[in-house]
């Protein structure tokens, strides 16, 4: 087994087992971005092998605050498979995640195909409705502290994901009024256009990323926008909901 191949599966057995693992970067000063999705895409490949399917992409990086943080100028990308969805109003077990947080996010249905360089225009046109949405974040690394290239190879920190109701894309979704509540109190505010000033500019990119992957956004797709506010932990007990002007609030519950 050659060392991404490794990494892999590293990542993979700490994802099922919920068990953190070191970052590989500080034992492994060479290993590069371009490795990186390698080591994600093989991550994912054990997943599909086990029967999960392909839904879509999540963006991250697309705050200019994390990116700064990052010391980085372009966003990240991930995979998501069914298995990462938890249905809205629903409970999600902490048992299955190592230090889980929660980020609110506007996510795109597809229904059309997308890829490569594509205007504004082209893409809200293989748009077929956008929903409220929440997004778990898990870096399955210790002490959630990694590098650029361990967090593309962790599948950008992606673990869960829960929908609203999907809307008429065709609203004007740039600059809505974002609102994150636990157990009823108000722990993050924000809005739309903090991913990245428009949320289609996290499309664009995705469509334009997929495709120097050599893959593609397909119709039916799922495309996670990007976190919008600051991710808060997730404990036991708690009800956390996000409620986006104009297209209502999406919600879950945290069990043991």
């Amino acid at each position: 087994m050659d060392r991404l191949s490794r990494y892999s599966e590293i990542l993979d057995t700490a994802a099922r087992e919920a068990k953190a693992t070191p970052q590989i970067t500080p034992v492994d000063a060479a290993f590069t971005v371009a490795e990186a999705y390698q080591v994600q895409k093989l991550s994912v490949d054990r997943r599909l092998s086990r029967g999960e399917q392909r839904i879509g992409v999540k963006m991250g990086l697309t705050s200019r605050a994390k990116m700064l943080q990052v010391g980085v100028e372009e966003v990240a990308w991930g995979r998501l498979t069914d298995a990462m969805l938890v249905e809205e109003g629903s409970g999600l077990s902490r048992a299955r995640y190592v230090h889980p947080r929660v980020e609110p996010e506007i996510a795109f249905l597809m229904k059309a195909p997308l890829a490569g360089k594509v205007t504004p225009a082209a893409a809200l046109a293989a748009v077929e409705a956008i929903a409220p949405a929440m997004e778990i974040i898990d870096s399955r690394y210790e002490n959630f502290k990694f590098a650029l290239e361990d967090v593309i190879a962790d599948n950008t920190s992606s673990s869960g994901l829960v929908l609203g109701s999907w809307h008429d894309p065709r609203i004007d979704f740039s600059n809505l009024g974002v609102i994150l509540e636990i157990d009823g109190d108000v722990v993050q505010v924000g809005s739309t256009a903090a991913i990245l000033g428009h949320p289609l500019r996290s499309l664009v990119a995705a469509a334009r990323l997929v495709a120097e992957a050599g893959e593609r956004i397909n119709a039916g797709d799922i495309v996670m926008a990007g976190g919008i506010t600051a991710a808060p932990n997730l404990a036991p007990g708690q009800t956390v909901r996000t409620t986006i002007q104009d297209l209502g609030a999406v919600m879950f519950q945290v069990e043991a």
